[in-house]
């Protein structure tokens, strides 16, 4: 039995899709018999309003909540202050608690790299590094800092530090593979493992018997939904934009459900333009996301043109899971795409092209309630097959004790 440190800033019962991720995966590694430690902030990752116990007991996972170490994402410079409060806090505790056998680092916030090798020089502790998203690569595309200035500089030279240090790399696909490559060659230590969906675990639910359906969703409509985080490198103005030219069909609803800083754009379209079709409800609890996921007929995933291998579609698990068909806002070749182009399970709209979206979401609007059911089908049959959280979470954890075996 191994004891293992997991250094995160969100975590359950936040809703951030990556503390879910590695509550999962904690939960699994506990499974098999090891002792998990997880040390995390204690106030909500977007939202500090909410406060989380300083000491819990998960599935047999053991938290301990930093406080004053999250403060929301309100802005740049409040995410960095929270990020660095956790990291300094984490640092203390990673010295001075009982030495782990491993340690499991991920990019939320992407600063927590620092207390990993500082922990790992000082007492000679494996690291497992679980990239989530990749940094400054994003802030460099959202135009928030130039490639040349020194926070840049500063990251990057981390990031060459933390992957020549890691034991093992883990990544989300074969784009991000290949960018984190081109950083540094880690190809020896590095394995691909998509991140899994939530909710497989729940059996097929049609709309007759979805108590969140009957609540949220009128009878007849159809629904077009985006759920989760609102990523301001995932833009949907594309899908908004046709929507509002669609507010005279009025059986086609869309559904924006969840957080991020691009909300801010969907409420702020909302606010203008009242539109007849677009609703914005927040994050939805765990416990019912599956009731939440089914309610809708087709899912909107959206990649980003520039963040193609910096960021993930995580998004894309969770619907196909729920056993809905996809709507791909994104560039023509990413990790969704390949998806789409292997598996005939949705359609695919190129960002700014609305008129395109118009006569797509028209197609879909026209498509037999049959047709959209075995196209749910398929996708829930390929998560079955390729990406189940039980599969994908045993190879992580496979993963976590090759860092783990030479120790033992």
């Amino acid at each position: 039995m191994a004891r293992i440190l997991v250094l995160t800033q969100p975590y359950v019962p936040d809703p951030s899709t990556s503390g879910q991720h590695f509550h999962d995966a904690a939960a699994a590694l506990v499974g098999r018999g090891h002792q998990v430690h997880v040390l995390a902030a204690n106030r909500g990752y977007e939202d500090p309003g909410r406060k989380y116990p300083s000491r819990e007991s998960r599935n047999g996972v053991t938290i301990r909540r930093i406080p004053l170490s999250s403060f929301g994402k309100s802005s740049t410079v409040v995410r960095v202050a929270g990020a660095l409060s956790f990291v300094v806090q984490a640092i203390v505790r990673g010295l001075f608690s009982q030495k782990p056998d491993a340690l499991i680092v991920s990019t939320s916030p992407p600063l927590c790299s620092l207390a990993a090798l500082i922990c790992s020089w000082l007492r000679g502790i494996p690291i497992c590094y679980w990239v989530m998203d990749l940094n400054p690569d994003q802030i460099i595309k959202l135009g928030i800092l130039k490639a040349s200035s020194l926070p840049v500089r500063l990251m990057n030279w981390l990031n060459r530090l933390i992957l020549g240090r890691a034991k093992r790399v883990i990544l989300l696909d074969r784009f991000m593979a290949e960018r984190v490559q081109r950083k540094l060659d880690v190809a020896e230590k590095t394995v691909v493992i998509p991140p899994w969906p939530h909710n497989d675990h729940s059996a097929q639910i049609d709309h007759a018997s979805n108590p969140w359906r009957k609540k949220h969703v009128g009878d007849g409509r159809l629904v077009v939904m985006h759920s989760g985080n609102h990523s301001l490198a995932h833009p949907l103005d594309t899908v908004l934009q046709a929507a509002l030219r669609l507010q005279d069909e009025e059986d086609l609803e869309f559904l924006f459900i969840g957080g991020g800083l691009g909300k801010r754009n969907i409420e702020a379209l909302i606010e203008r333009e009242r539109p007849r079709n677009i609703r914005s409800l927040p994050y939805q609890p765990l416990e019912t996301l599956h009731y939440s996921l089914a309610a809708a007929d087709v899912h909107i995933v959206s990649v980003g043109n520039e963040v193609v291998g910096i960021s993930h579609p995580c998004k894309i698990y969770g619907a196909m899971a729920a056993g809905r068909p996809i709507l791909l806002l994104g560039p023509p070749s990413c990790h969704a795409t390949d998806i789409l182009r292997n598996h005939n399970i949705g359609w695919h709209i190129a960002h700014g092209d609305v008129n395109g979206a118009v006569e797509i979401l028209r197609e879909i609007r026209h498509t037999p309630r049959e047709r959209l059911e075995e196209m749910g089908r398929t996708a829930r049959e390929l998560v079955r097959r390729h990406y189940s959280r039980n599969a994908l979470r045993n190879r992580f954890c496979d993963e976590v004790e090759t860092v783990l075996a030479p120790r033992r």
